[in-house]
């Protein structure tokens, strides 16, 4: 088993052995970022998936350019940000609102 800081961080593979894999991690030792080399045994690693919605996303997006293409148009391909959202009212259930200011600085001293 790897030791805490390594939990759950993402490396390169680096070496192969028979029963454990060697992995480069980075390491933040004070101010600094060290590449480690550690050695894992294989039951502890799983693959990341950190990559899988983003590759999701470009073969959606080439499957619509070449649809698109086909059709002789144009299709927006680039991710869009939410959009605000719509204006509406608050209902107050007949209670008044409150207004909130800061409290004065009062000096002890």
């Amino acid at each position: 088993m790897p030791h805490k800081c390594y939990h759950s961080k993402p490396g390169r593979v680096d070496n192969v052995t028979q029963h454990a894999v060697g992995i480069i991690v980075n390491k933040q030792v004070k101010g600094k970022i060290l590449a480690k080399r550690i050695n894992v045994p294989i039951k502890h690693i799983k693959h990341s998936k950190s990559q899988d919605s983003f590759l999701k996303c470009v073969k959606e997006d080439d499957q619509k350019y070449k649809e698109a293409k086909e059709e002789g148009t144009w299709v927006q391909l680039k991710r869009q940000s939410a959009p605000p959202r719509e204006a509406h009212f608050v209902r107050t259930n007949g209670k008044e609102p409150e207004l909130l200011e800061p409290m004065p600085y009062e000096c002890t001293a």
